[in-house]
Order: structure tokens, then C-alpha cells, then sequence
């Protein structure tokens, strides 16, 4: 009777255990440019019902808030269960390696290697899995070819380079009454494309950060001009202060910004803001003295150490890496995929207009010609430290806060000052 009853007490709590590892819910910080958690949240309805008790609670936030939130609140050993994220390198060091809770590593490696190795920054023997890309990424010019139509003048051809760009947005937008040529992002991020076309190396033949050459010098200098002399638009910049975020998008939504250097995750946004309000395009990216080069990217959703369901979080990203579930979400979302077979077969975009299946288009076949420098310093798990210099110190220069020349050595003493704080 008591080996029944003991029995009878281990089957009891093996069952209770049970029930209190399925019962699980996940929290995801989510940040969209177009309707990308929108989208997800749909698929985890899928998910829920091959996974009875695990829960996903989507939490759309502000990519602010990603950016300069998120990174606190996981050095306090805090925050959500998964996030989408776009820092790879520079969160590596918190993520959750999912590899014992996926189905087929091997899978995985052939679909996903070459962005897996964005998050594998634990030395050489690295192999985990820590991260799924939902959106492959490449940097470039948005053009409102409707201005540039009213104005009577020809847009330039591939290869054109940025001077040329900028001197045709600047007289479309005296001709049309545009209140701004040409915008690009706040962050280093989209500053290094034109930088390394302008020549800089950003890495010496060791892997270590350099920063500022004579090719980083040159467009530095070209900007802080282009900010001043009215061809681009400074409040972007000059807007904000430190290493915040700030876009151009709204202005070329609405119509009042001939070019906007940005990236291929806008093109949903584009579709659904713009509408028939104009005609734009996506263009390659432009050229200068060391190239005509983008930075390659994406968002990839990543689980965290600090978990309390690492298991649950694995089958979640298993789920969201599947082929079919990638394809789906890629339709809707209107984004370049990651997974090499989807990239190979394609993907049917059946909500997409004709602008956006060629700006689609525009920046998959750019991705196939960026400078290993972008990869490199895509990947790069300290990349975070340049970008940040980068708009903080430039901004200061635009501004007049100080000369280029100061700006510049700044750049180089907090890139250092921050890799030995990291170390």
C-alpha cells in the first residue's frame, strides 16, 4: 500500500512538474517598420496549438527602445524572454544559445550560417545558435521619382556616385520647392556605406578597429559640408543629441525629401504610407573613390539568458526558423529573406505593389555586391562603440560644437575608451 501510495506521489509530481514546464509565457519585445509583430503575432497562434501551455506575449515597442532600453535592462540580468533585435554582435553576450532545444542543428546551419556567425563572438569554436534572422537588410537610397519627373531632370544611372546624387537632388528640390534634397538616418550604422565606398577601411589587417582613415576623413568631411550648404537636411542630425536614433521616413512619405539614404526594411512602410500619393524607387547604392557599397544587416529575433523557459524559447525559435513559417511571414512583411533556400527560390510577395517588388528587387541584387568591409564590420561585435562615436561626434561637428579635426580624434579615443571598458 505505501510503495502504491509512493508510487502514486512520484506520478503526482512528475505530473505537476510537467504541467508547470509547459505552462509557460514567453514575453517578446517586438519593434516593427512595417506590420512585422503584427505578422508573428498571427503565426504564434500556430505555434500555441503545437505547443499547448506556452503563451507568446507580443510587446510592440519603439525601436528606441530596442536600441537604448533593452541593452539596460539585460546588463541588470532583466527583461523580456525574446526581442527582435538588429545589435547582433553587441547583445551576443546576452543571448540564449537554443542549439540543445532545436530539432536539427545541421538545418539550421545550412539555412541561416552565414548571419549565425553575426552572433557567434565566444572565440573561434563557437558554433551555437543564438539568433534567427525574420528580415536580411541592405542600406540605400529611397528616390521620389515623381520630383525628379516635375523638375525635368534624369535621374543617374548605376554607378553614378554620391556628388552626382547630390547635386541632382539639390536642383530638383530648387526647382520643385522640396524642402529637402537628401537625408540619411541618424546613426553610424548608415554612415558606414558611404564611408567605406569613400574608402574607409574601418578594420587594419588584425581585425581591429581602426575608424578614422583618410577614407573615413573624406566623407566625414563631405557630410558635415553637405549638412551646412543646405544639401542635406541637418535637422535629422543636428536634431538630436549623443548617440540617439532619428529618421528621415516621414519626410519622404509626405513628399518633401527627393532622397533618403536608408534601407530595404522601409519598403513595407513605403508601400502602405505612400500609396499613389507619388512614384518612388529604390536605387543602388552610390559610388565613391573605394567602391559603391551598402552595409548588410537585418533583424533577427534572439532569446536571453535570464529566461526562466530557455527550452520553451528554443522551440519558439525552431518554430520561427521553419521554412514554411519564414515564407509566410517574408510575403507579408515585404522582406528579403536570410534563409538561403528561400533566397534561392524566392519569395512570393501577393500583397506587394509594383514599386515595392522592385525596390525588393533593387536591394536583394545589391546585397550581392557589398564589400567584405560591410560584412566585417556588420559583424563586428563591438560595432555598436564606432557607430555611437560616430553620430555623437559628427553631430558636434555639424553643429559647430567643434572642428572636424576635433571630432574626429574624439571619434578614435571613444572607440578606444569603449573597447577597453568592453574588454
Amino acid at each position: 500500500m505505501r510503495k502504491a501510495q509512493f508510487l502514486g506521489g512520484i506520478a503526482f509530481a512528475a505530473i505537476i512538474a510537467a504541467s508547470a514546464a509547459q505552462a509557460a509565457e514567453l514575453r517578446f519585445a517586438c519593434y516593427q517598420d512595417g506590420v512585422e509583430c503584427d505578422t508573428w503575432s498571427e503565426q504564434f497562434k500556430a505555434f500555441e496549438a503545437e505547443n499547448l501551455g506556452t503563451t507568446v506575449k507580443v510587446d510592440v515597442v519603439p525601436y528606441k527602445s530596442i536600441v537604448e532600453s533593452l541593452p539596460l535592462q539585460l546588463a541588470s540580468g532583466e527583461g523580456p524572454d525574446l526581442a527582435r533585435v538588429t545589435d547582433l554582435g553587441g547583445l551576443a553576450k546576452y543571448m540564449l544559445d537554443v542549439s540543445p532545444y532545436v530539432k536539427d542543428a545541421a538545418a539550421w546551419e545550412a539555412a541561416y550560417g552565414k548571419t549565425l556567425a553575426w552572433t557567434r563572438v565566444n572565440g573561434p569554436d563557437d558554433k551555437g545558435i543564438y539568433s534567427v534572422m525574420d528580415q536580411q537588410t541592405a542600406t540605400g537610397p529611397f528616390v521620389n521619382k515623381t520630383l525628379f519627373e516635375q523638375a525635368g531632370i534624369a535621374m543617374p544611372g548605376e554607378g553614378a556616385t554620391y556628388e552626382d546624387w547630390a547635386k541632382a537632388a539639390k536642383e530638383v528640390a530648387a526647382k520643385t520647392g522640396a524642402p529637402y534634397a537628401v537625408a540619411m538616418d541618424r546613426t553610424g550604422h548608415r554612415f558606414a556605406g558611404p564611408a567605406i565606398s569613400y574608402g574607409a577601411k574601418y578594420f587594419d589587417a588584425d581585425g581591429n578597429p581602426i575608424t578614422v582613415d583618410d577614407g573615413y576623413r573624406a566623407f566625414a568631411k563631405q557630410f558635415v559640408d553637405w549638412n551646412n550648404d543646405g544639401t542635406v537636411a541637418k535637422e535629422v542630425w543636428a536634431g538630436a543629441g549623443g548617440a540617439t536614433y532619428q529618421d528621415a521616413a516621414k519626410e519622404f512619405t509626405n513628399g518633401s525629401l527627393v532622397m533618403y539614404i536608408s534601407g530595404s526594411w522601409q519598403i513595407g512602410r513605403f508601400g502602405r504610407d505612400i500609396g499613389d500619393a507619388f512614384d518612388w524607387v529604390a536605387v543602388p547604392a552610390p559610388c565613391g573613390p573605394g567602391g559603391c557599397t551598402g552595409i548588410p544587416g537585418g533583424a533577427a529575433v534572439v532569446g536571453f539568458k535570464h529566461t526562466k523557459a530557455p527550452e520553451e524559447v528554443g522551440k519558439l525559435l525552431d518554430f520561427m526558423a521553419r521554412e514554411d513559417v519564414q515564407a509566410a511571414v517574408l510575403s507579408k512583411t515585404k522582406n528579403i529573406p536570410a534563409n538561403q533556400a528561400l533566397q534561392a527560390k524566392g519569395i512570393d510577395y501577393a500583397t506587394a505593389t509594383d514599386d515595392e517588388k522592385a525596390a525588393l528587387a533593387v536591394f536583394a541584387k545589391s546585397l550581392t555586391n557589398f564589400s567584405p568591409v560591410a560584412f566585417q564590420f556588420q559583424g563586428y561585435k563591438n560595432n555598436r562603440a564606432i557607430m555611437n562615436a560616430t553620430v555623437t561626434r559628427i553631430t558636434q561637428a555639424i553643429v559647430g560644437e567643434s572642428t572636424l579635426d576635433e571630432a574626429l580624434a574624439r571619434i578614435d579615443t571613444d572607440v578606444k575608451e569603449a573597447l577597453a571598458a568592453a574588454k
